[in-house]
């Protein structure tokens, strides 16, 4: 009998949400707290002349004003952005000044008040043109700047890093290449439009510690960032994140907290409040990578793939951030899942003059597969071959090699013909792809296959603390950050699993204090429940042998024949010899006074095994431990004559491993699609020829209103994961990664054209029908 895994668990924040007494960022204040306005270029690509500031000092309420200085430059990988613009400005909305006053409004006045003398300079407006030879270099100092070991910066060019993969002989798949197709596809960057927009406290206390309360995925990267930018000490910093109300990787950056630091510093340590706009959030702050790519396939007559060859050119913007870093990732994945024997990729993180990337929901994994999926489907209708069938021939099994030439077995990489069967049976395949409607309506569906494994450093470890109280209650403390996915709700379970313990004696403790609670290395790439769950497990055996030790002192017989499970400690073969954990885990009171053991506190700790960096000339490692499969539909209504359509159905089957909580994983794969859908068919940024964002704003930047949705429909398969808790694997990403490519050829089937650009709108659908370019 199961406790609690796979079963639909409430979430154990879900009451303090829905009656909204939770707390998020900005609910804290404090009377003494000083409030930040940031001011921002109005620029894309542009030296800063002169700054102004006479009349902002001059206003009410103001206590000071940062400007730009030449350190700590900053970067994860390559320390390349100033916090504040220095010299010069690189994307539209980048921050140039940050003035400090007694209110938010009286801040944002002062900001209003400073005046700034600009030179423009020549823009970059997409990866292409970055590599156009002669072009404009958006850092003139590429060369001279630090960086982490394994990422390449191309001095003289605008390419931040370069990533290879190189596996057989190129010369020979495409010998034995009967057909061959050959297709461009591109996306701007968009927005993570997470409901709340960034914010962070920060104060200085007067012996010196200095404290954080930031929305954010990894409050121990502040901590480690802060002794690298400012050289504080890092058991001086201290960081809480309450609970955040959605990040999908937007939160994972650290910017907004450097210029928070700066300012209270500048007012001799009070704390300060700053907190995005919506328009700032958007553009000010990093968003989601864009991407263009080219795509080369051979393939036999009967559709075996024989070759791939795949240059991928990220737009990481002004700056690298974690741009080199998502482009590496999108190398690793660069076929899909698919077993080709010959491979030649370039995965390029180049600068643009837009808003500076960061991680999004996927990891550039939904960018890669857009490109990959469409040329699968046109290597299809080359064939003239069904477009699941040329899948189910190319699947990716157990025994393959991968991209980086790891050879992966069935724990690793799970099931993806049964993805495939299911998928076929939801969107009832056999029926046709396309299909009349009406004179000018048709049907039409499309699909995908996905794959991602989470290339995270190769050190990333969680630690959990278990403590009890004197009821046999628990108490959970680990780092991970609820933003939204409810990782620490499976913790929970997990644990009542483990012990065999009602989950309601299980009490989690929501927010994170870096000061206090075991460090998690971030809440990214859905490793948060196979790091910090294996943490979990570990600090349960921890707790176990306690138990089963003073239990034993108590029943007299060895702790080997010992079991716990029902809020006791028992004999395995007589289980009515026993004692409660209550009167145990707090120590145990022998009759004539003397005491033993005391309050048991469990701990345990995870690290990622044999992870390997890519060589760099070939891309042969061991950059993930595992990955997660699935198949993924749409179905589509497509208007012939004005070509707009209605999405009618969005299917997901996903080899999860094992499900853990059956309405959790469901909600967390349903919420992906909807991302990946919005992002398929209509957000992205619009810039101008000179680069400046023209939609900023929620009015014109337009996901799903209410109404739009389509039917969703989840379903799994389990492949136990031998390494994860209870056989899982991450699935918190992978719904949305197949949604845009499914939906393009869904299209592509309707309209009867290649749709090799996102988003796609009727008008998008429009020019390609009609010939007509974009300017």
């Amino acid at each position: 009998m199961s406790w609690s895994i796979g079963k639909s668990i409430y979430r154990k924040e879900g009451l303090e949400k829905v009656t909204g007494i939770a707390k998020y960022t900005d609910d804290f204040s404090s009377k003494d707290m000083l409030h930040i306005k940031l001011v921002v270029s109005s620029y894309a690509h542009a030296k800063i002349k002169a700054m102004d500031i006479t009349k902002a000092l001059e206003s009410p309420g103001v206590r000071g004003i940062i400007a730009g200085q030449p350190f700590p430059m900053t970067g994860e990988e390559i320390k390349d952005r100033p916090p504040i613009a220095y010299d010069k400005v690189r994307y539209h909305g980048e921050p140039v000044a940050a003035v400090v006053a007694d209110t938010a409004l009286q801040a944002k006045r002062a900001a209003d008040l400073i005046e700034v003398t600009y030179e423009p300079l020549p823009v970059i407006n997409s990866p292409k043109e970055a590599l156009i030879s002669g072009a404009p270099l958006i850092h003139e100092n590429l060369s001279a700047y630090e960086r982490i070991e394994h990422v390449y910066p191309e001095a003289n060019t605008n390419i931040a890093d370069r990533t290879k993969i190189r596996k057989g002989n190129m010369d020979e798949g495409w010998k034995k290449s009967d057909v061959t197709v050959e297709g461009s596809f591109s996306l701007s960057p968009s927005d993570h439009i997470a409901m709340e927009t960034r914010c962070v406290i920060v104060k200085i206390l007067p012996d010196g510690y200095v404290e954080f309360t930031s929305a954010t995925q990894s409050p121990y990267m502040i901590k480690k960032l802060m002794k690298d930018y400012f050289k504080l000490e890092e058991g001086t910093v201290i960081v809480n994140a309450p609970l955040v109300g959605g990040g999908y990787g937007g939160k994972v950056a650290v910017q907004l907290e450097l210029i928070a630091y700066m300012a209270s510093v500048a007012v001799g340590g009070r704390p300060v409040k700053l907190q995005n706009t919506r328009e700032e959030d958007m553009i000010t702050s990093p968003v989601h990578i864009g991407m263009d790519a080219d795509i080369k396939l051979g393939a036999t007559k009967d559709g075996i793939l024989t070759a791939a060859e795949m240059v991928y050119r990220f737009d990481t913007g002004a700056y690298s951030d974690k741009g080199a870093t998502i482009s590496r990732a999108a190398a690793v994945s660069c076929t899909g899942p698919y077993h080709i024997e010959n491979i030649w990729c370039d995965s390029l993180c180049v600068y643009t003059n837009h808003p500076y990337a960061t991680a999004y929901r996927g990891f550039g994994h939904a960018e890669l597969l857009f490109a990959f999926e469409r040329a699968m489907d046109m290597l299809a209708r080359k064939l003239q071959m069904d477009p699941l069938e040329l899948r189910l021939k190319n699947a990716f099994l157990p025994g393959h090699t991968t991209p980086t030439q790891t050879r992966l077995n069935d724990s690793m990489v799970g099931n993806l013909p049964d993805c495939m069967a299911k998928l076929k049976q939801l969107i009832n395949w056999n029926e046709g792809q396309v299909i009349q409607v009406s004179d000018r309506k048709v049907r039409a569906k499309g699909i995908s296959c996905i794959w991602k494994t989470s290339t995270i450093d190769s050190e990333a470890s969680s630690g959990v603390i278990l403590l009890f109280n004197a009821d046999g209650s628990i108490n959970i403390e680990s780092g991970v950050v609820e933003i939204g996915m409810g990782t620490k709700t499976i913790l929970a379970q997990l644990l009542a699993e483990k012990l065999k313990m009602d989950i309601n004696k299980i009490h989690v403790k929501m927010e994170v204090n870096t000061q206090t609670t075991p460090e998690h290395w971030k809440t990214v790439a859905s490793r948060s429940t196979l790091l910090a769950g294996r943490a979990l497990l570990k600090a349960a055996d921890d707790v176990i042998m306690q138990l089963k030790d003073i239990a034993s002192r108590v029943l007299m017989c060895s702790p080997d024949s010992l079991e716990v499970g029902n809020e006791m400690v028992y004999v395995r073969n007589e289980p009515d010899i026993f004692i409660k954990i209550e009167d145990i885990c707090y120590g145990y009171k022998y009759p004539n006074g003397y005491s033993i053991g005391g309050q048991i506190i469990g701990r345990g700790e995870y690290m990622l095994r044999h992870l390997t960096h890519l060589d760099h000339e070939t891309g042969v490692g061991k950059p993930g431990p595992e990955y997660t499969v699935g198949a993924q539909g749409v179905e589509i209504e497509f208007d012939t004559r004005d070509y707009t359509y209605k999405i009618l159905k969005a299917c997901s089957v996903i080899d999860v491993g094992k499900i853990l909580n059956m309405k959790a994983a469901e909600g967390q794969v349903m919420g992906a699609m909807e991302m990946g859908l919005n992002f398929g068919s209509s957000e992205t940024f619009v810039f101008s020829q000179d680069g400046k964002v023209q939609n900023f704003r929620l009015r014109t930047y337009t996901p799903f209103r209410y109404g739009e949705h389509p039917e969703y429909i989840v379903e799994f398969v389990e492949t136990p994961y031998i390494d994860g808790p209870y056989g899982a694997r991450g699935v918190g990403e992978h719904g949305l990664i197949g949604m845009p490519a499914s939906l393009a050829n869904s299209l592509s089937a309707a309209a009867g054209v290649e749709l090799n650009n996102l988003p796609l709108t009727p008008e998008l659908i429009w020019r390609v029908k009609a010939g007509v370019k974009q300017n």
